[in-house]
């Protein structure tokens, strides 16, 4: 096809269903399901960008029964119903075709090939050339001299006269009689009963149509007599399925069709809507190009205009300051550049090091040290956790007070996805920031910023620094009118210098023990192989899930658990369920547990050691988690396993990095048990806390009716499930999965546990009232978690939403006391020179670096300031160890 007077039709609900299903469940932050209207515009703009049509129109189906819904009351009767996340977001994909000024049509009665085969129809009659856009076989029918089926679930294969034959084995004009006779089981067209598309075909190549098809049959033509008589017995369910399959080319619509030519879309209108849906990465294309974070971005040339820039900041109350770096690791990357602002729309760049221009780095950090060391200069970043990093490793320590406005927004709201610069500028100002890769490129032509022209390098890192001091008023009144300032400015602020520290000081490796340990699981690992093999009765690739699905399901005939896009699922649920009727599958769960363990921490564990310092240096997250507890990452340490022998060895790898010196673990014993039995106030579970007894055995006692002493383990270990899962909103059928019990049976523990912990039911159900009305929940220091889904109609979101709004308030309160604690202790270290560290944080248990002399002085001090931090309504208890490793010390 030429490009002249190129027309495309879309089939709207087809786009739909193709984007529902093939996105991940997306929302915004009110609850709104958005991964369909994100998939529909991807494809929108995938066609326009890649296809460039001259002429472009979208046709939907409406609820309602049409013309063929009178012919046969059974059609589509199969179809399920659109699902409720799909159906509400139905209307906005519309609002957002408007936006892309793309005519719509819809008529009642009509469905929307209906409509498509008209527009065609009079498109073609009118000169326009045709691309038909859908996954619809049924619109094959229109394809001929000027028109093609565009399938976009197929990557946008072309469907001409030749590609349908091939596919299909029959012409274009022959696809309605193909479908007559091997029915269509999702629009439940029956076509002949018995009869599937491979023989259909046969048919139609030997005979060319329905018609002589069925005198064929009734002839004798047909020498199969079965074939024959499923012919001749749904002869009338054939002719009518073929009025089904018949697309009416004659729908009464108004058709202008010069008014389809493209248009430029209303980039406010898309704006706005792109805002309320939260798509980042869009609103980039249709905010106003003009609407930039801009000023005057000025260079700081020669000494003495260092000068002038330092007596200038010398005489702030407050500046904000960012970095361009050659990398993402401050442990590592060099200072490319600093940008500071201390008024809106003005700022200074400082080159450094060997770009043009480019300070000495010594001696300038030299200079900027008493700047950035005076206390009484406030200090304004965005994920100033970098900058502290950065210049502790050159020697500087920023001081006084410090607003970090990553965490703000964090603060603000903790559902959010991200919360970088380039996004909350966005959000919060309504301006566009210049994104990095038009500085730096992608991919294999990426370069360093230490490449890049100066001028551009200090309009970029101005615009950075300039966008967060703006930022830093909006998001300060924000957490004052929603009464978060004291969580903002009293914990997380105060936390950044305690984790910064952290970051800083590391975690020394045992690496000869690891490498020791590496081998030891190779060794294990072949023997493993082996036993597979010979289980199995033949060699394969282990890591392969479908030459597995192969051996387990076909050759060895287990039962299939459940399926995938792909095939069989050979999961871990899956091999776990297996286990019971083969060995094989506890083979595979074993080689896997030691593979994986092997490759994320023995094997990696060594290769991140910096070396410089000789240590592992992770990164503490403040903005990741909803709610409000800490994440690692680059390594991630809080995910270091516990569960099983291999993986506590793992833990013997952590040491002190210094001979003599001591790992000491600091624990908090059940303190979301305890933090519920505070909020709840119930007499049971206060009871039992106060009187130092095992909430587990107390809670076992108490289900079962029997008493303490004549707990078992297993009742035990079933009460501790129960306790936690109480915590996490655990359902009767997530307790039956994690017990592996009935349903019935986990409904009558969970019963049991709140007809004698009264209160705790009251509590709970109170949460989620409260999250309902309020729209989110609160911690014990005012924390906010935003649970928008739990008013959704559908109903596994809402009740994801209920389990949220259930343990935001616990967990969350959790997080909310070691992080004083951290600070508390942090600060104690500080006043009193001690050598200790602080060195990582592991959800409710902190590990130090302890020298000998200070170990008893540590337990005491680490013990006390962790049990004082807020005072509960039941005692808090904190276990202290000390060893020569994590795991001695655990």
């Amino acid at each position: 096809m030429s490009d002249k007077r190129r027309l495309f039709i879309i089939d709207g609900n087809s786009f739909c269903y193709r984007a529902f299903y093939a996105i991940r469940a997306l929302s915004n932050s009110k609850g709104q399901p958005t991964n369909a209207i994100y998939g529909f515009i991807t494809m929108i703009n995938k066609i326009i960008k890649d296809e460039k049509p001259g002429y472009l129109a979208i046709a939907f189906d409406l609820k309602g029964p049409t013309f063929r819904h009178k012919k046969f009351e059974e059609y589509k009767i199969h179809r399920k119903p659109m699902p409720d996340e799909l159906a509400d977001q139905m209307p906005i994909i519309k609002d957002v075709v408007r936006g892309y000024n793309i005519p719509v049509f819809e008529l009642q009665g009509y469905e929307a090939d209906d409509i498509l085969a008209t527009i065609t129809k009079r498109a073609v009659a009118g000169g326009y050339e045709v691309s038909i856009v859908t996954g619809d076989k049924d619109m094959l029918q229109l394809v001929g001299p000027g028109v093609n089926v565009y399938n976009v679930h197929k990557e946008g294969l072309i469907y001409d006269k030749d590609a349908v034959r091939e596919r299909y084995g029959v012409a274009p004009d022959g696809i309605v009689d193909l479908i007559s006779l091997m029915g269509d089981s999702s629009d439940n067209i029956p076509g002949v009963t018995g009869i599937g598309e491979v023989t259909a075909k046969k048919l139609m190549e030997e005979y060319g149509s329905l018609e002589k098809v069925i005198r064929a049959a009734e002839s004798g033509d047909i020498k199969s007599e079965s074939l024959r008589g499923k012919i001749i017995r749904y002869k009338e369910q054939a002719l009518l399925s073929r009025e089904l399959a018949t697309v009416d080319r004659d729908v009464p619509i108004d058709i202008d069709l010069e008014g389809l030519a493209l248009k430029a879309p209303d980039k406010q209108k898309l704006y706005e809507l792109f805002s309320e849906l939260e798509f980042k990465r869009l609103l980039k294309d249709y905010s106003s190009p003009g609407k930039q974070v801009s000023g005057k971005y000025e260079l700081v040339d020669g000494e003495e205009g260092l000068d002038r820039l330092i007596k200038e900041l010398s005489g702030q109350k407050e500046f904000a300051l960012d970095f361009e770096t050659t990398g993402t690791d401050p442990m590592l990357c060099e200072p490319v550049g600093i940008s500071f602002c201390w008024k809106e729309g003005g700022a200074f760049y400082v080159p450094i090091g060997e770009v043009k221009g480019g300070f000495d780095k010594a001696k300038l950090f030299d200079r900027l040290k008493p700047v950035l060391e005076d206390k009484n200069i406030a200090k304004i970043g965005q994920n100033i956790k970098y900058e502290k990093l950065l210049l502790a490793v050159n020697g500087v320590e920023i001081k006084g007070p410090v607003f970090d406005t990553m965490v703000a927004s964090y603060i603000l709201n903790p559902s959010k996805m991200n919360h970088n610069l380039e996004d909350i500028t966005l959000e919060y100002l309504d301006l566009r920031k210049t994104p990095i890769t038009e500085l730096i490129g992608e991919g294999k032509k990426r370069i360093t910023m230490k490449e890049v022209e100066v001028d551009k390098a200090r309009d970029y890192c101005c615009q950075d620094s300039d966008a967060t001091f703006r930022l830093k008023n909006v998001l300060d009144a924000q957490l004052t009118e929603k009464n978060l300032s004291k969580l903002f400015h009293e914990v997380e602020m105060p936390l950044l210098d305690c984790l910064t520290d952290m970051e800083f000081s590391g975690v020394a490796i045992d690496t000869a023990y690891l490498g020791k340990m590496s081998r030891d699981m190779e060794e294990h690992l072949g023997k493993i192989t082996a036993d597979i093999y010979g289980t199995a009765g033949v060699q394969f690739n282990i890591n392969s899930p479908k030459q597995l699905a192969e051996i387990l399901f076909v050759k060895l005939e287990l039962p299939p658990v459940k399926k995938t896009k792909t095939g069989q699922s050979t999961d871990v649920d899956v091999l776990e369920a297996l286990s019971a009727a083969h060995p094989l599958p506890a083979l595979l769960l074993k080689y896997r547990e030691i593979q994986k363990l092997k490759s994320t921490y023995v094997d990696a564990l060594p290769e991140l050691v910096n070396p410089k310092t000789g240590r592992v240096h992770t990164s503490f997250n403040q903005t990741v988690t909803a709610t409000g507890r800490l994440s690692s990452s680059d390594p991630n340490f809080q995910n270091i396993p516990v569960k099983t022998e291999m993986g506590r060895k793992i833990r013997k790898a952590f040491i002190a990095g210094h001979k003599g010196w001591s790992i000491l673990t600091a624990d908090y014993s059940q303190i979301e048990l305890r933090i519920l039995a505070h909020f709840s106030g119930d007499r049971e579970l206060l009871k039992a806390f106060e009187g130092g007894r095992d909430v587990h055995a107390h809670t076992a006692s108490l289900i079962f009716g029997v008493k303490e002493g004549d707990v078992t383990p297993e009742m035990r270990s079933i009460a501790k499930t129960v306790n936690f899962g109480i915590i996490y909103g655990m359902s009767p059928f997530g307790l039956s999965k994690e017990l592996k019990i009935e349903i019935s049976k986990a409904k009558e523990f969970i019963d049991a546990y709140f007809e004698k912990y009264g209160s705790v039911k009251v509590f709970l159900e109170g949460l989620v009232e409260g999250a309902r009305q309020d729209g989110y929940v609160t911690t014990i220091l005012n924390r906010r978690r935003y649970i928008p889904e739990i008013s959704s109609k559908n109903n596994s979101v809402r009740q994801f939403a209920e389990r949220a709004a259930i343990n935001a308030p616990i967990q969350g309160s959790a997080a909310d006391l070691i992080k004083i604690a951290m600070i508390n202790i942090h600060n104690v270290i500080r006043e009193k020179k001690l050598k200790s560290k602080m060195i990582l944080q592991v959800h409710d248990e902190l590990i130090f670096e302890v020298p000998p002399e200070e170990v008893e002085e540590m337990k005491k001090l680490v013990k006390t300031r962790m049990e004082d931090v807020v005072k509960l309504n039941v005692p808090v208890k904190v276990q202290v160890k000390a060893g020569g490793n994590w795991l001695e010390a655990a």
